[in-house]
């Protein structure tokens, strides 16, 4: 990929292992005797080979004292899929546990079931199971105990009384993924452990959390959502909560009032509380329960009977059972479908269009409402056997895309900079050019950087950086496509 082994440590994951929240109407209180203590995750195929998904799941967490026996982190012992491929320039919270105060010694993780789709554009078949010039999916063996002990620094850790503790679990994926693509977590440098800080400059480092609401405490400014592995988390809101993308036919006074139970909302995690609820930095409206979306990143664009057809590679929908992580699926696109961009209260340049099946593009992420009775399932593909699944869209909303790369040029009069992409990593590319490909990266006055200064000019060339944001085809086609940055984190030493 590299000729100097940069590791690759993606964000893949903002775990958060904090004190369990509580029944909004229940009388008991945290414990002066226990904290939130959290856990996040943040992340070389052969040559010729791009990873275009990553999945993993944790199965089990848990943190050793200095006396007694370990405490799980993972209620109920549920196994947490992690979807890297959508955590390159943010983070997901997972799960909340209570700890009691004290000192550990050790965290314990346990790993179980990889996942990758590749496409294959080396000099000959992968495994005899994935053929030139195709994108495949595959099941790839551990090839090392799947089970990792960190006992060194930033151990051993001190867990106060009503004190927030965070860990930043980074996987660097070009020494975990093995040239057989099997998956080595044991490998010298392949997983690593840091205390997470308590504040850092850009986005909440929280995360984001998918869920349909259960219930509503208007009283006490809390609701509960439960996550499509089950997870049930209670969710504060406050004078600083926003809310996004309610439509006036669900409610047009655009605040708490607007949540109610059966919606699917996405929340982003502004901070966890000391008794273990989640503070909603920002409440996005997704979908009814009534209504099917998928969300996915497109693979490619072509026409039949006259209409566009995009092939979607799946990364979220509230039912994955019919529309798996990782999984494909074919979607044919008519006229009648609409068009609309996901900017919450980010301004997008003008001269920018998603209007039209022309404005599609391999690379943007987008989420696909599914027209009434057209999901179809062809049955089983590839290794790992997810549905071959075909729908009708009848609505197609741009999302923000998340790509790495190295800075090629900065043009600081403009307020771009290029970015060239890296072949083996989750890249938006021409399929005949294996040697990456260049975007246009627009920044404005809304941009948030991490990592360096709060502006363009903290940016170098042949810096490393994760973008986030909303991916344009140039007009006629033209290259580099235009990404407009809601975020850019510059990854120090090239780790990402």
């Amino acid at each position: 990929m590299r000729k100097f082994r940069v590791s690759l440590s993606l964000g893949i994951i903002l775990l958060f292992l904090a004190a369990c929240g509580q029944d909004p109407n229940s009388n008991t209180s945290a414990a002066n005797s226990s904290a939130p203590v959290s856990l996040s995750m943040t992340d070389e195929p052969p040559s010729g080979v791009t990873v275009l998904f990553f999945q993993v799941s944790l199965t089990a967490a848990s943190l050793a004292p200095s006396s007694g026996p370990s405490i799980s982190l993972l209620s109920n012992n549920t196994p947490i899929q992690i979807d890297v491929t959508q955590l390159q320039a943010i983070s997901a919270f997972l799960s909340t546990a209570n700890v009691a105060t004290g000192t550990y010694n050790s965290l314990t993780l346990t790993f179980a079931s990889p996942q990758l789709v590749i496409f294959n554009a080396s000099d000959s078949a992968i495994a005899s199971t994935c053929p030139l010039n195709t994108v495949c999916q595959l099941t790839p063996q551990i090839d090392n105990s799947a089970t990792l002990t960190f006992s060194s620094s930033p151990f051993p850790v001190t867990v106060s009384a009503n004190t927030p503790l965070g860990f930043l679990l980074d996987f660097h994926l070009n020494e975990v993924i093995q040239s057989d693509l099997s998956v080595n977590l044991g490998v010298a440098n392949g997983v690593t452990v840091n205390e997470l800080p308590s504040a850092l400059p850009g986005p909440p480092p929280f995360g984001f959390l998918f869920g349909t609401v259960q219930n509503v405490y208007a009283s006490q400014n809390q609701f509960t959502i439960q996550t499509a592995w089950g997870r049930t988390f209670t969710i504060d809101v406050n004078g600083s909560t926003t809310y996004q993308n309610f439509p006036t036919s669900v409610c047009s006074a655009n605040g708490f009032s607007c949540v109610a139970s059966g919606q699917v909302v996405q929340i982003q995690v502004a901070s966890v509380q000391p008794q273990g609820t989640l503070l909603a930095g920002t409440v996005s409206y997704i979908q009814a329960a009534s209504q099917q979306v998928a969300e996915g990143n497109i693979i490619n664009v072509s026409t039949a009977s006259g209409n566009t057809v995009m092939t979607l590679l799946l990364h979220w929908s509230p039912n994955s059972s019919i529309l798996p992580f990782g999984g494909m699926a074919t979607v044919t696109v008519p006229s009648s479908a609409t068009f609309s961009i996901d900017a919450g209260g980010f301004t997008i340049p003008s001269g920018l269009s998603f209007a039209t099946s022309s404005d599609l593009l391999v690379g943007q992420d987008v989420q696909v409402g599914v027209e009434s009775g057209t999901l179809s399932n062809s049955g089983g593909q590839g290794p790992w056997a997810p549905p071959s699944v075909s729908f009708t869209a009848s609505g197609v909303e741009l999302e923000p895309s998340q790509i790495t790369g190295t800075v090629t040029n900065i043009n600081s009069s403009e307020s771009i900079f290029t970015l060239t992409t890296f072949p083996n990593f989750f890249q938006p590319w021409n399929w005949s050019n294996w040697t990456g490909t260049q975007i246009a990266v627009q920044t404005t006055s809304q941009t948030a950087y991490q990592g360096t200064t709060d502006t363009l000019s903290g940016l170098t060339v042949n810096s490393v950086v994760s973008v986030r944001g909303w991916l344009f085809s140039t007009p006629s086609g033209a290259t580099p496509s235009t990404l407009v940055a809601a975020s850019v984190m510059q990854r120090p030493y090239g780790f990402f």
